[in-house]
């Protein structure tokens, strides 16, 4: 992956339904080899899909909460299911995994305190999380 698939992963990120000449123009790339591009992504398994978000599920604003929330996971449940999971999550900016007491550091933003606790509890409902603990960023 290099610049131009990140770009191309910023702007699908935002708008999952730009046409591959809307990206191609926004990224400097013809529309041909922009194609090109999202279809490697999505052959080597970098982006796994797109999908529609409701309009009761509020959008990320900036001036939203941004945390980190460390996560331990069901001792049975695969670490690479976990991750798989993060990646279907469009408030889940980032999940790393790491030594220590928790399995998993994961970075996220939502719109306020009612969206971090549902997805609080989707972490331990579908994520298969036994504890979390969250800490919010100040700046």
């Amino acid at each position: 992956m290099d610049a131009l698939d990140s770009e191309i992963i910023d702007v699908l990120r935002v708008n999952g339904r730009a046409s591959f000449s809307e990206l191609g123009r926004l990224i400097g790339l013809s529309t041909n080899a922009t194609a090109a591009r999202v279809r490697r992504l999505e052959q080597s398994g970098v982006i796994l899909g797109y999908r529609a978000i409701l309009g009761s599920e509020a959008p990320i604003v900036e001036d939203g909460l941004e945390a980190f929330i460390d996560v331990r996971l069901d001792p049975s449940r695969n670490s690479e299911a976990f991750l798989e999971w993060t990646r279907m999550i469009p408030e889940i900016r980032d999940a790393v995994h790491v030594t220590g007491a928790y399995d998993y550091l994961v970075h996220i933003r939502v719109p306020g305190t009612a969206a971090l606790d549902r997805l609080l509890r989707s972490m331990k409902n579908d994520g298969g999380a036994t504890h979390t603990q969250t800490r919010l960023a100040l700046r």
